[in-house]
């Protein structure tokens, strides 16, 4: 599980809050979060993309296990990991937007490349 960096927050939390980013990234394309959280979030996004080449039912339950919604899950077996079955690592990209009007913080858009 990755996780140098703890983001402010307690354990049970910073890991459901990274569930739910790599559940969004997965299922609509493109998140907007902050740079730190990206770099979090993209790092398991990498790992379930793994886990879609690899197929089979292990493969699907691990994702399961870790993936809030079923659809997601289908979607990247079938639907995402075959379009990186030649590419070795470097599903995700991080573009900069500058900083959040609110606090300064730097936004990035995590994506999948294409």
């Amino acid at each position: 599980m990755p996780g140098y960096r703890k983001l402010g927050r307690e354990t049970a939390h910073r890991k459901s809050m990274l569930r739910n980013l790599v559940t969004d990234l997965l299922r609509n394309g493109r998140i907007t979060t902050t740079d730190t959280r990206a770099k979090e979030a993209g790092r398991m996004a990498e790992k379930m993309i793994t886990l879609g080449k690899r197929g089979g039912l292990h493969a699907r339950r691990q994702a399961l296990a870790y993936i809030f919604d079923e659809t997601v899950v289908t979607k990247l077996f079938e639907e995402i990991a075959p379009k990186y079955a030649d590419r070795n690592g470097g599903y995700t990209r991080i573009l900069k937007l500058g900083p959040r009007r609110g606090d300064g913080a730097e936004e990035v858009f995590l994506e999948l490349v294409k």
